[in-house]
């Protein structure tokens, strides 16, 4: 049978396909997933009100830019927003609503960001020694603020959705060894916080079973407060995914050369003892001290990614661009001059 010219050159080009793809292959550097999939990252929760009193960002040469911009060329790809429920327009402790969330979202996705959002459930900051509930929920019955848990967890998540973000992470509660929504939701009465809690697991995996929930403590040296709370956890059946620690020696006044081992051994510890990812959520050194706070993130970093099986997700900063002129926040890792600080190229590598 006569065979075509197509026919006879087949043969031909499979082989030059086959010898392309050899050498393609070979040529290609093998890439680590976990070195793509760890999370380096900020909680720029103040951008928006310092963008709106006039505050300007410029990069190492002077050049005005965009913060996020500034953050992502410093190695940055996470960018972490808090939730207040129904906040005030005060410059420092307001703003954060769910509206202004959305909108900050959006634009850290549109620059090439992942998404975490944390909610407070409270009107203002939540932490260990605040956790005050929304002025809205104030007289609600323990039945009432589960209800609302869920709602404002999902409705939140439902506008994020709509807007084209699903979050990658998301925390129940801000800082949370003491519980949230006083005093119900006190460790004092863990069975009750586990409730509120799993109500915020719920109404997150209900809009998409692929986002992460976090359960996030302070103090991330501190291996036996994180046993206690989170064998309480367990004990009343807590749901999460991750294990969110904050870091900072400032606060508890030492240098990190004396707690980083602590971090790092309680970071393999929660992996170990409960079975979960870990991530550290908050960090944030002197602003004053460049190199120690440089050198500082560097071993953060480390002891995350030393983790074992990759289960050391990554490192968020707190509020690196709030400037201590605007902020009067002593940790950020901003300069004077509207530049960042040389601490952050920590993230670079």
């Amino acid at each position: 049978m006569k065979r075509t010219k197509i026919e006879l050159l087949l043969p031909i080009a499979v082989l030059l396909l086959l010898i392309f793809s050899s050498c393609s292959k070979a040529q290609t550097p093998d890439i680590n997933p976990a070195a793509i999939s760890f999370a380096k990252g900020a909680d720029v929760g103040w951008l928006p009100q310092m963008e709106a009193t006039g505050y300007k960002f410029y990069d190492a040469d002077g050049t005005q830019k965009d913060c996020l911009q500034l953050l992502k060329d410093r190695g940055m790809n996470t960018i972490r927003l808090r939730v207040f429920v129904n906040p005030s327009n005060d410059k420092a402790s307001g703003h954060c609503s769910p509206a202004e969330t959305v909108v900050m979202a959006v634009r850290a996705q549109k620059m090439g960001m992942r998404i975490m959002i944390d909610f407070h459930y409270s009107d203002t900051w939540a932490d260990p020694g605040h956790q005050t509930k929304p002025a809205a929920w104030a007289n609600h019955s323990f039945v009432e603020l589960q209800n609302d848990v869920y709602k404002h967890t999902f409705d939140v998540l439902a506008a994020l959705k709509s807007a084209g973000v699903t979050p990658e992470w998301v925390q129940v509660g801000n800082e949370i060894p003491v519980g949230i929504l006083w005093p119900e939701g006190s460790t004092s009465n863990f069975s009750q916080l586990a409730q509120l809690l799993n109500k915020g697991y719920d109404a997150t995996k209900a809009i998409d079973p692929s986002i992460k929930v976090i359960v996030h403590v302070d103090q991330g040296n501190n291996n036996a407060r994180f046993r206690w709370f989170f064998d309480n956890a367990k004990a009343n059946n807590v749901k999460y995914d991750v294990i969110g620690l904050s870091y900072y020696p400032y606060w508890i006044k030492s240098d990190y050369t004396a707690t980083i081992l602590d971090l790092e051994n309680n970071l393999k510890d929660m992996v170990l003892r409960y079975g979960k990812e870990v991530m550290v959520v908050e960090v944030g050194g002197d602003y004053t001290l460049v190199q120690n706070t440089k050198d500082m993130l560097v071993a953060v970093i480390k002891a995350v990614k030393a983790v074992p099986n990759n289960k050391g997700l990554g490192v968020i900063y707190w509020e690196p661009q709030g400037e201590k002129s605007w902020s009067g926040y002593q940790l950020s890792a901003w300069q004077s001059d509207g530049k960042p600080s040389s601490a952050l190229d920590a993230f670079k590598n």
